[in-house]
């Protein structure tokens, strides 16, 4: 068992800055994109944080619901101008989700420690980023994690990884790993927002709950009839 003087000196290490981003999204019907300020094959995974963390989005608030497109440290500021890049990257054909019980899927990549799951998903109908007025899609398949945190490949054993989740060991820099991720949006959604020279636009925020972060991304989607 732990004395009281190593959890406190534990306690007293600092902690990494980590990361988790939307890497890529496709819809059931077709089409796929990135998050706005994904920056591609460019951003190595292993690696230090100045490096592999970049094009990571990183939101103002905790609250999922909460206005905004978030900023990436490469990029500064998302705003709706940049979808252009991100389809110019990706392809003009937006993930074409069914209009009813249609659904997301992709991957997210866990950067570093604290880029974990849960992940959120929002949608924003008008395209605007305005994701408080939103509705929540019902998240599928999920990102492993608790309350953002993963611990890192070499400190998977159960004591370490239980002092992780407990934040009060430190982080790992890296951890560079994909998971699956995939949502059910909401039946009866009408997109009204014009993004990237696509209209019938909806916007949709996955969000994990770091206090670190929070970490995620925002994508631009379409329903199909």
């Amino acid at each position: 068992m732990f004395t009281k003087a190593i959890l406190l000196a534990l306690a007293a290490s600092p902690l990494v800055a980590a990361h988790g981003k939307v890497a890529v999204i496709t819809g059931d019907a077709g089409g796929n994109t990135t998050a706005l300020g994904i920056q591609g094959g460019i951003v190595p995974g292993p690696g230090k944080n100045s490096v592999t963390e970049v094009d990571t989005t990183v939101f103002k608030s905790t609250k999922a619901a909460t206005d905004g497109l978030g900023k990436t440290t490469g990029g500064g500021q998302n705003t709706l101008a940049k979808m252009a890049a991100v389809m110019a990257q990706s392809g003009s054909t937006l993930p074409q989700v069914s209009a009813s019980g249609g659904s997301i899927s992709g991957t997210i990549h866990i950067v570093t420690t604290d880029g974990a799951g849960p992940y959120t998903a929002i949608v924003d109908p008008t395209g605007t980023g305005s994701f408080s007025t939103g509705t929540a899609a019902t998240v599928t398949t999920q990102v492993p994690g608790k309350k953002g945190n993963i611990a890192a490949p070499k400190q998977r054993g159960l004591v370490t990884r239980t002092l992780v989740n407990l934040g009060i060991v430190k982080r790992a820099s890296n951890v560079n790993e994909d998971h699956a991720f995939a949502a059910s949006i909401p039946a009866g959604t009408t997109c009204t927002g014009t993004v990237g020279g696509q209209s019938g636009v909806c916007l949709v925020k996955i969000v994990n709950p770091s206090n670190a972060g929070p970490f995620g991304g925002v994508i631009a989607i379409q329903m199909k009839a």
